[in-house]
């Protein structure tokens, strides 16, 4: 028997980015749950999630003191020199290099936007494309400048626009007085 519902194939940004959304349901981090993915010829090369390094007792355990005083001692954006975790591109960059695995050209889907130190990475390595869905913006108005700047070296830094069925765990900034935006329809920067 036919379903009543058509299937609607997802075109490419949205089913990697799907696939992005499924890679963070492994993240641990007490803020914001991120997930992102590394496609190189329409493959996917390399996946990360945010959390606590490798061996270290995750952020819902204690792990990370900054995680743990968010809020009070550390505002949002603020002493990532002390958080012991690493963000989703990080660990997906990181994965890539342990393997073997150049990224040099490759596509970036991430569910937030990358942060200032980020962004450097994913220069530095050479990515031909960033696709998000949640807008990041740096928490200093005076340097938001700067980190569009920086993103403009990458070629093209996009909004996907997708549901999020758990966007109430994974972006706690969407309730709070965080510089996170929902998905929208597909701006464009840099």
């Amino acid at each position: 028997m036919a379903s009543e519902t058509p299937h609607i194939r997802p075109d490419r940004d949205q089913y990697y980015m799907g696939i992005a959304i499924a890679v963070r349901a492994r993240a641990n981090c007490l803020g914001s749950k991120v997930g992102a993915v590394i496609v190189r010829d329409d493959r996917i090369v390399s996946t990360g999630y945010n959390g606590t390094a490798q061996g270290l007792p995750n952020c819902e355990d204690g792990g990370c003191q900054r995680c743990e005083n968010r809020g009070t001692k550390y505002s949002s954006g603020e002493a990532y020199d002390l958080c012991i975790c690493v963000h989703a591109e990080q660990n997906a960059i990181l994965s890539a290099a342990r393997f073997g695995t150049p990224i040099e050209g490759t596509d970036v889907y991430t569910t937030l936007r990358p942060c200032f130190n980020c962004t450097k990475e994913l220069v530095q390595a050479r990515v031909r494309s960033v696709r998000y869905m949640y807008d990041w913006k740096h928490p200093r108005a005076d340097v938001r400048g700067e980190y569009n700047r920086l993103q403009s070296f990458i070629r093209l830094v996009a909004q996907v626009e997708t549901e999020d069925p758990d966007a109430a765990w994974a972006m706690p900034g969407l309730r709070g007085g965080l510089e996170i935006d929902p998905p929208g329809p597909g701006a464009q920067s840099g």
